[in-house]
């Protein structure tokens, strides 16, 4: 099922995500029905009609909306926060990732929707996947608030699903990055420019990444490819990397030297746990692997961007864009 001249109804569509897959749905001739909170979050394109929403965990869904839908992409979200921080409360993210979730499919299963796209987490799998991959099959072992919002909202989903001829389809997607991108990956773009000397060579861990038109293309794909009923699919990259070699692969990108010094990897998570920062440091130092294989496989998927290629994209719109804004603080 090609997305050309096909219906998308697509929630989030004004985020660092919704807006790549919004811009590629549009290049690939199909039609968006994008449903914000507020209007002006998009600008007016051909084959794009934006809906303004209130919160859709009211309830307060129009049967019309769905109308002509040949697909639901539902990427809108409560997105991950550090422990502690505003909002980062299990209520928080059930409201908005869970009680939204249910009320949006319930309507598009009752409106006769055909398929169901969900943007979950790879935290739904757990936060360090060992020597090995975390896979769909793995029991899950979300660690937070939000993972276990995502999990539930999966489960909702699956149900749902079941009940009804609305097939469902769920991306997990490990660290998402790319222009737009905004917390650790852009502070870590702004040292690499910057030349902070990183103490990360120790590390010899790999973690799988994935560039956000990647991640958009994965997604395109589970809604359009009837191979990708009932199915829920990790998504990378294809490439995994330590943590230092990301590194030298962003000061690549920028045209900066990689600063990286060793440090005694006990030593790090000792001075992380005293500054309330040892989370931070163990999903940047740790092992997550995911197993792109069953996507792959299943729908002939391959990602449009290699990994340089997605670091040179997101370089160039950190020096058009992101570099100026940190230099004047906004």
């Amino acid at each position: 099922m090609d997305a050309a001249g096909k219906l998308f109804f697509l929630t989030g569509a004004s985020g660092f995500v919704g807006a790549r897959v919004c811009a590629e749905l549009l290049a690939r001739g199909a039609r968006v029905r994008a449903v914000l909170r507020r209007t002006g979050d998009s600008r007016d394109r051909p084959g794009l009609q934006v809906i303004a929403c209130g919160d859709l965990a009211s309830g307060a869904i129009d049967p019309q909306w769905f109308s002509g839908t040949d697909a639901v992409i539902h990427l809108a979200a409560h997105a991950h926060q550090s422990p502690g921080s505003p909002g980062a409360d299990d209520e928080s993210f059930r409201r908005t990732n869970v009680v939204a979730t249910e009320a949006l499919a319930r309507a598009a299963a009752a409106a006769r929707v055909a398929r169901f796209v969900y943007a979950s987490s790879i935290k739904v799998n757990g936060e360090d996947s060992g020597a090995g991959a975390f896979s769909a099959a793995d029991a899950p072992q979300p660690r937070d608030a939000y993972g276990r919002s995502k999990l539930e909202a999966e489960n909702i989903l699956r149900d749902i699903a079941a009940e009804s001829s609305m097939e469902a389809a769920i991306v997990r997607p490990p660290l998402v990055y790319g222009p737009g991108v905004k917390a650790n990956f852009l502070r870590l773009l702004a040292a690499v420019d910057r030349g902070v000397p990183l103490p990360l060579s120790t590390f010899k861990n790999r973690r799988s990444l994935i560039h956000v038109g990647n991640l958009a293309d994965a997604i395109i794909a589970s809604a359009c490819h009837p191979a990708a009923a009932g199915k829920t699919y990790l998504v990378s990259d294809g490439e995994d990397i330590s943590t230092a070699d990301l590194v030298r692969r962003i000061a690549r990108a920028l045209g900066r030297p990689a600063r990286l010094f060793p440090f005694p990897p006990a030593l790090l998570r000792l001075a992380a746990r005293a500054l309330g920062k040892l989370a931070e440091v163990e999903r940047l130092t740790g092992n997550l692997i995911v197993d792109g294989g069953p996507i792959r496989r299943d729908l002939l998927w391959r990602p449009p961007f290699t990994l340089d290629e997605g670091l040179a994209e997101t370089a160039a719109w950190y020096r058009s864009v992101a570099q100026r804004k940190i230099g004047q603080g906004t």
